[in-house]
């Protein structure tokens, strides 16, 4: 995601601040400065118990894509990244058709057959090969960007694709890929600066977002859009990009750096935060399939 204003996805209409129509029937929200940026119990932690990933829950994974993580950059390269051996492979260059005519990548996320939903900057969707790179229209029309990212439906073991919002009230909403519909779940509790989300196959929602003193990982409540566990990323500062995915248990962010991104895993079962890899692209978008081990 790369670091700029953000239309939100929720409110009234206001001049100073576009929104996504769809979602107009909301109560209004307040649109100018932010307050500050949410961490549960400050910097420091303490208010909310450790995330925690959940095993698998029972699901149509027999036919599933490759289970890397795949990447988006600002010059419009698809990579994927394996996280056992931390390297990049170059998949192709995104050639994608846009209303706007210049397409430049916001967000990304990955369902279970490979296929990747890239956002645009101009809030735009397009479908992604992630075998070829190939890009394909779609009937988006929401007029906001947000961060993305599926998650297990735990009922019937099916994958949801998550968005949420940057506002004055941000949002947590579910995405339909075949029709494009979104569907609000409710205000993200307590309110979370500019998330970017990743999910796993035992239907767990996680969002990254930047503190004073780096980033954190808050862990949602996917009825009730409340998080229910963090983790402080001390000195992982997001700077004018970032990303992020949960593979094997581990979180790998994705954040920008004068020489373009640096790979942190973190480790929620012991806590460590280790430096993996480094690359000259800017990357923006990750996206991960929820088949991918835990």
């Amino acid at each position: 995601m790369p670091a700029r204003p953000r239309p939100g996805i929720v409110g009234p209409v206001d001049p100073r601040c576009p929104l996504l129509p769809v979602f107009l029937v909301l109560a209004a929200a307040g649109c100018g400065a932010r307050t500050g940026l949410f961490v549960a119990g400050g910097d420091a932690g303490g208010a909310l118990p450790p995330i925690h990933v959940q095993p698998p829950v029972s699901s149509g994974c027999a036919d599933a894509g490759s289970t890397v993580i795949y990447v988006v950059s600002e010059q419009d390269s698809l990579l994927s990244f394996d996280p056992p051996t931390a390297t990049f492979t170059r998949i192709g260059t995104l050639d994608c058709p846009v209303a706007s005519g210049s397409f430049a990548p916001f967000s990304m996320a990955v369902d279970r057959a490979g296929i990747a939903y890239v956002l645009d900057a101009n809030a735009e969707i397009v479908r992604v090969s992630t075998a070829s790179a190939a890009c394909e229209t779609t009937s988006f029309a929401g007029g906001g960007t947000f961060g993305m990212g599926y998650s297990t439906n735990q009922a019937d073991g099916g994958e949801v694709l998550f968005v949420a919002s940057d506002e004055a009230t941000p949002r947590l909403a579910t995405l339909d890929t075949t029709t494009f519909a979104l569907s609000v779940i409710g205000p993200l509790d307590p309110p979370i600066v500019r998330p970017e989300l990743t999910g796993t196959g035992g239907g767990d929602l996680f969002a990254f977002y930047g503190t004073k003193t780096g980033s954190a990982i808050a862990q949602i409540d996917t009825s009730t859009a409340q998080s229910i566990g963090q983790a402080t990323l001390p000195g992982v500062y997001q700077n004018r990009s970032y990303a992020f995915a949960v593979w094997g248990g581990d979180f790998y962010t994705f954040t920008g750096d004068p020489a373009g991104t640096v790979v942190t895993r973190f480790r929620p079962t012991d806590g460590s935060i280790v430096r993996v890899a480094q690359i000259g692209d800017v990357i923006v978008g990750a996206g991960v399939s929820t088949c991918a081990p835990e």
